[in-house]
């Protein structure tokens, strides 16, 4: 991963706020549909990423208010995707698959609907707020596994996703996916990247986005995530992520009731800071094998504006990036990493 971003970035370089912890979820108890991954056989030491694509069993269109995935023994990570690709076909058995690639998907067609970290994890949208479904909808499954163990395992994952009346929904969600490549850490030493990421230099406009829900992002050597928002670089920062303790293996989702809204300004964004001890022999860079590490956190917002992986790199010009925004030449080279 870390050769094709840096690639990637060597070509690029030619308001309210409230918060919470992850608190009480309500009762899942609407028409619920769901889809299965695995299960798949994960010898000791194996690491790898699958996907799976499975047609959902709703007939009609649907309005998504809520979804819970549970992942078995060797889950990293696990992403649900929307695919509206109509070409698309289903593949119910796992196969190799490029992580974030549905992220990146330059027609626009698959976006993330949910990334999920814990073993047990629910995800209930704000009031008035869900993704619609078509009929049938087509979801693509990806899951990151390791078996760190010395017995095989099974890898398995279930999402599940609870529609609501369609007459109570008034607006789209999505997702922002936000970090940093800007990762060298020696052997047992502690390291720190914080950065700013400015939508506007990227192109992307998130004038009357309202952000519901964050979670952090890294790796084992990780110890903490923080994000904050401000008018500019160096100006006075609200807090909207800073879960303690930060737990890398489950990070805490923080949700706002009411949500938060970037500052009103040009040059207002994300400044977020990622801790890091590392506790190996190695030298540890970015990458997206569980032995390297990553700095990113997920936004989950409405009015729906597209979504979308973005990128700061101070080691790369200071810039800010956002997939698909980039365009094929650029973000074709994400989709490698």
């Amino acid at each position: 991963m870390r050769r094709l971003v840096l690639s990637f970035l060597v070509l690029v370089n030619l308001v309210g706020c409230g918060g919470g912890d992850d608190g009480e979820t309500p009762p899942l108890d609407t028409e619920k549909f769901d889809m299965k991954w695995g299960p798949v056989a994960v010898n000791p030491g194996q690491e790898n990423t699958q996907c799976v694509d499975l047609r959902l069993s709703n007939t009609t269109e649907i309005k998504v208010h809520q979804m819970h995935n549970i992942l078995g023994p060797g889950s990293h990570h696990l992403i649900v995707y929307k695919n509206d690709d109509p070409a698309a076909v289903e593949r119910p058995t796992p196969y190799d698959c490029q992580p974030f690639t549905g992220a990146l998907n330059l027609t626009g067609m698959i976006a993330p609907v949910m990334i999920t970290q814990k073993a047990d994890d629910d995800l209930t949208l704000p009031d008035g707020v869900a993704y619609t479904f078509s009929p049938n909808q087509m979801i693509r499954l990806e899951q990151h596994f390791i078996n760190s163990t010395d017995s095989m395992i099974n890898a398995t994952a279930t999402s599940e996703f609870y529609a609501v009346t369609p007459s109570a929904i008034r607006d789209e969600a999505n997702i922002l996916f936000i970090g940093s490549p800007d990762i060298d850490i020696a052997p047992g030493a502690s390291f720190t990247l914080e950065q700013f990421f400015t939508p506007d230099r990227a192109s992307l406009d998130l004038t009357g986005a309202k952000f519901f829900a964050i979670t952090g992002h890294t790796h084992q050597h990780g110890t903490n995530v923080q994000v904050q928002i401000a008018k500019s670089v160096g100006a006075a920062k609200t807090s909207v992520y800073a879960p303690s303790p930060f737990t890398w293996s489950e990070p805490m989702t923080e949700t706002h009731k009411p949500e938060f809204m970037l500052p009103a300004d040009q040059t207002s964004g994300f400044n977020f800071k990622c801790d890091y001890t590392n506790t190996s022999n190695e030298q540890v860079g970015f990458g997206e094998s569980a032995n390297d590490e990553m700095c990113f956190f997920w936004a989950y917002y409405y009015p729906s504006k597209g979504s979308h992986v973005c990128l700061h790199s101070n080691d790369f010009g200071n810039v800010d990036i956002c997939c698909p925004d980039a365009g094929a030449d650029l973000c074709n080279r994400v989709t490698d990493l």
